[in-house]
C-alpha cells in the first residue's frame, strides 16, 4: 500500500473560514487515500463549523499527540490546544484567534521537526489579527522561517500549470527594488530548482522576470536594475548547471509559463508573482514555503471574513494544498 504522509492542518485564524475549509476537506473520503490528516487547533471550533458545512459532516474526535490518532474516515483527529472561547463571533478580528493561530503554527513545527508529522498544511490566517495577538510577522512565511531558525526562504504559488516563486514578497515595492541583489535572486532560482527536482522534475526549465516594463528594454527604462541586480545571478545559475534564462519581460514570460515553455517563474516582487496566479483563480492555488527544513503548503486566499460561519466557503484550495503537501512528503520520504 502507498505510503499515507501525515498532513497537520493548522486551523489558522477561528474567527476566518479555516475551521469551514478544513471540516468540508476532510468530509471528502478521497483525502483519506493520499494522506492521514491531523488538525492542529480548537476542537470547539471544528465542531461548530461540523453544523455549518451541510450534508453529513464528520464527527471531531479530540486527542493529544499524533500517536493517539485513528486517520480514519468519518473522524477527525484534532489536537485541542483549548484557545478560543466558544462564543467567538466570526467575522471579527480578534487578538484572541491572532494569538491562537501563531501557537497552532507554533505546535505544527515542533511535531514537524520532532518527524511526528510529516508535513504540514495551513489554513489562512489574518495579520492584523496576529500582530494584536501579540505576534509581529508579515504571514505564515516569516513566521515559519522564525520558528524553524531558518534564515531565509521563499514563496511558491501554484496554479494548474503555472508556478511562482518571489525574490521578494511582503514589502512595499520600493524597499523591493532595493532589497533585490545578485545573491538574493541566485538562492531563489536555486531553491526553485532544488524543490522542482525533490517534486519529480529531473530537470526543471526556469524563467526570470525583470524588474521593469520589458526588463528594462536594453536599458531604455528603469535605471539598469536588470543589468545590476539579475543578470549576474542567471550568469551564476547557469554556470552551476541550471536551465534558467532572463531576465524576460514579466507579461510575456508568464503567457510563455501557461503555454508550458517553463516550470517555475521567478517574480521579483509581490503583486508581479501573485496577480497571475490569482487570475487563474485562488479555489486552485496553493502557497508553498520553499527553504524551509519542514514541508508547508497552504491555502492561496484569507480568512474571508466577510463570508466565514456561513458554511459557503470553497475549500478546493485546501484539497489542493493538502495533495500538493502529500506529494512533496511523499517524494522526501524516498
Amino acid at each position: 500500500m502507498p505510503y499515507r504522509p501525515i498532513i497537520g492542518i493548522t486551523m489558522g485564524d477561528a474567527a476566518g473560514v479555516g475551521s469551514e475549509i478544513i471540516m468540508k476537506s476532510l468530509a471528502q473520503q478521497s483525502v483519506y487515500e493520499f494522506c492521514r490528516p491531523l488538525v492542529i487547533g480548537d476542537a470547539s471550533r471544528l465542531k461548530l463549523a461540523a453544523t455549518l458545512i451541510g450534508g453529513k459532516p464528520p464527527a471531531v474526535r479530540t486527542i493529544e499527540a499524533p500517536e493517539q490518532a485513528h486517520y480514519e474516515f468519518g473522524t477527525v483527529d484534532c489536537i485541542d490546544l483549548g484557545l478560543v472561547p466558544p462564543d467567538l463571533p466570526f467575522g471579527e478580528l480578534s487578538p484572541i484567534a491572532g494569538n491562537a493561530a501563531f501557537h497552532y503554527i507554533e505546535r505544527a513545527v515542533k511535531l514537524a521537526s520532532q518527524e511526528q508529522i510529516d508535513a504540514i498544511c495551513t489554513a489562512p490566517l489574518n495579520k492584523e489579527a496576529l500582530h494584536a495577538g501579540g505576534h509581529k510577522f508579515p504571514g505564515h512565511t516569516e513566521m515559519l522561517a522564525f520558528l524553524t531558525g531558518t534564515p531565509e526562504v521563499s514563496m511558491m504559488l501554484v496554479a494548474h500549470q503555472l508556478r511562482v516563486i518571489h525574490v521578494t514578497t511582503h514589502i512595499g515595492l520600493l524597499d523591493a527594488i532595493a532589497r533585490i541583489e545578485p545573491g538574493l535572486v541566485a538562492r531563489t532560482i536555486e531553491r526553485a530548482d532544488l524543490t522542482l527536482k525533490r517534486a519529480g522534475i529531473a530537470a526543471p526549465r526556469i524563467g526570470v522576470c525583470g524588474i521593469n516594463p520589458h526588463a528594462g528594454e536594453g536599458g531604455l527604462f528603469g535605471r539598469g536594475e536588470e543589468a545590476e541586480k539579475i543578470l549576474p545571478a542567471i550568469t551564476l545559475c547557469r554556470a552551476r548547471g541550471i536551465d534558467v534564462e532572463g531576465p524576460l519581460p514579466a507579461d510575456t514570460l508568464f503567457f510563455r509559463a501557461g503555454r508550458g515553455d517553463f516550470d517555475v517563474v521567478v517574480a521579483m516582487y509581490h503583486d508581479q508573482g501573485h496577480g497571475p496566479v490569482k487570475v487563474l483563480g485562488v479555489e486552485h492555488g496553493v502557497n508553498i514555503t520553499v527553504g524551509l527544513p519542514v514541508i508547508r503548503t497552504s491555502v492561496d486566499h484569507g480568512t474571508a471574513f466577510d463570508i466565514a460561519g456561513k458554511g459557503i466557503v470553497d475549500e478546493r484550495s485546501m484539497l489542493e494544498a493538502l495533495r500538493q503537501g502529500a506529494v512533496l512528503a511523499t517524494v522526501r520520504r524516498h
